[in-house]
């Protein structure tokens, strides 16, 4: 159940980033309610998790799906590059988080 909690964080981190870059520097209202609401409710989850995981995975996997889910999301909604190297490094994101579970979560 926590590690759900941590996913839904990481996907609500990024809602808080697509809002983000979408207030235009708090410029427009509503992207600007959303990033504030996405991001308080990204912390909330993650810390209701923290309870019971260790604070360097999950942290890991949160930020992880936050730099990966941001990036992809970014090229497919808002036409950001597709290049080569970007797709290298968000594998390298996910291989990454990959091996901090493969290396263990244990208290």
């Amino acid at each position: 159940m926590n590690w759900t909690l941590v996913i839904v964080a990481g996907v609500f981190e990024v809602g808080f980033a697509l809002c983000m870059k979408e207030s235009k520097g708090f410029t427009q209202l509503w992207p600007a309610v959303g990033m504030i609401a996405f991001g308080a409710a990204s912390f909330i989850i993650l810390n209701l998790a923290l309870k019971d995981l260790p604070v360097g995975s999950a942290y890991a996997v949160w930020t992880g799906i936050g730099a990966a889910g941001t990036a992809i999301l970014g090229i497919i909604l808002l036409g950001e590059a597709l290049t080569l190297m970007r797709l290298l490094s968000i594998a390298f994101i996910v291989v990454g988080v990959i091996g901090l579970q493969l290396a263990g979560s244990g208290h």
